[in-house]
């Protein structure tokens, strides 16, 4: 089966007056699909058709990887000290300004579930501390004995 430069069926041809049309029009014929019971080959550029290939391919790449960004996870404690919540904030900062989510998380270890509370302050606090450069995507969730939250970065207008 040949298809035509223009994308037009030319019907099953010999493989000879296949290439001899393709020199003809000043074209490659390449073989699409020989899988089958009837192979299709196309009349085309082929040099043309590669860089458009690539050139896709390169397109889809760079779409997966902006959407592919990563999401880091900060482990705060309900009773976390000054200098370690500045360090955690200051990290995170960074972390967003690249544009990739922070997941928050604060685990209860026995006693500390009647603190929930208190976890959930800690996780504001670092969520106001963090406004400039993000928007809360999911408010704190408790999950059993595990606190989580979900921070985005912000959209830039």
């Amino acid at each position: 089966m040949v298809i035509g430069p223009n994308g037009e069926q030319m019907g099953t041809k010999k493989l000879e007056d296949a290439l001899t049309i393709a020199n003809f029009a000043g074209l490659d014929l390449v073989l699409m699909n020989a899988g089958s019971e009837r192979p299709v080959a196309k009349i085309m550029d082929y040099n043309k058709f590669k860089y458009e290939k690539n050139k896709k391919a390169k397109e889809a790449l760079k779409k997966q990887r902006e959407s592919n960004k990563d999401t880091k996870e900060y482990q705060l404690s309900y009773n976390i000290d000054v200098g370690d919540f500045e360090t955690r904030r200051r990290n995170a900062g960074a972390y967003l300004e690249k544009g990739h989510k922070i997941k928050v998380t604060i685990r209860f270890k026995g006693r500390q579930m009647a603190h929930t509370d208190l976890g959930e302050e800690v996780m504001m606090r670092f969520a106001d501390a963090l406004s400039t450069l993000s928007t809360i995507e999911s408010k704190p969730k408790l999950e059993g004995r595990t606190m989580t939250m979900i921070l985005a970065p912000k959209k830039e207008n």
